[in-house]
C-alpha cells in the first residue's frame, strides 16, 4: 500500500506535475492552492445544500480540478501533453447560467452583504476565494506561463457564483442584506 506521506516536502519543497521542484512559496503552487481552496469552498456549498444548482457546482468542481492540473504543470514539460486543458466554452457557458439566473433575480441598487442562508453565504466564501486564485494567476499570466483563459475562467467563476449566492437567498425566501454605511 502506498502511503499518503512522502516526507519529499519536509524541508519546504514540492514536485510539479511533468518534473521539477520549487518552493512551496513558489507563485505557482500558491496559485494551484487557492484553487484547491476554492474547490473545498464549494464542496462545503454544496452540502449546505443548493437544491438545482448543484449539479452546476458539481461541474464547477469538475473544471476546477482541470484548472489546478494546468497551473501545476509546467509549460513545455512533458506532462503538459497529457493533461485535460481549461476549454473557452466553459466561460460561455457560465455566462449562459448568469443570464438565466438574472431572469429570476431583481436588479440590485445597493451593494449587499455576503450573509442570508448558510448555502449564500457559502457561495460568497468561494466566491472571494475565486477573487484570490485570479489575483494568485495573474503574475503567471503576466509571465507567459499559463494562457488567458484561466483568468477569463476565474473571472467569470467569481461573478457566477456571486449569483449563485443571491439565487440561493431568493429561492430559500430569504432576502439579500443590503449594506448600510455606518455613520460616524
Amino acid at each position: 500500500m502506498t502511503s499518503i506521506y512522502t516526507k519529499t516536502g519536509d524541508g519546504g519543497d514540492t514536485g510539479l506535475h511533468g518534473g521539477g521542484r520549487v518552493g512551496k512559496e513558489d507563485v505557482r503552487v500558491d496559485a494551484y492552492g487557492q484553487v484547491d481552496e476554492l474547490n473545498a469552498c464549494l464542496g462545503v456549498a454544496r452540502a449546505e445544500g443548493l437544491g438545482a444548482m448543484d449539479v452546476l457546482a458539481g461541474t464547477i468542481q469538475d473544471q476546477l480540478f482541470t484548472l489546478g492540473a494546468v497551473l501545476a504543470t509546467p509549460s513545455g514539460s512533458k506532462a503538459e501533453a497529457t493533461i485535460p486543458k481549461v476549454k473557452p466554452e466553459w466561460a460561455t457557458q457560465m455566462e449562459r447560467a448568469i443570464d438565466r439566473f438574472d431572469e429570476e433575480l431583481t436588479p440590485l441598487t445597493t451593494f449587499i452583504l455576503p450573509a442570508g442562508t448558510k448555502a449564500s453565504a457559502a457561495l460568497h466564501l468561494a466566491r472571494t476565494v475565486c477573487r484570490r486564485a485570479e489575483r494568485r494567476v495573474v503574475p503567471l499570466l503576466r509571465e507567459g506561463k499559463v494562457g488567458g483563459e484561466v483568468i477569463v475562467y476565474l473571472n467569470r467563476l467569481s461573478d457566477l457564483l456571486f449569483t449563485m449566492a443571491r439565487v440561493a437567498n431568493l429561492r430559500a425566501n430569504v432576502k439579500d442584506v443590503p449594506w448600510t454605511p455606518v455613520k460616524s
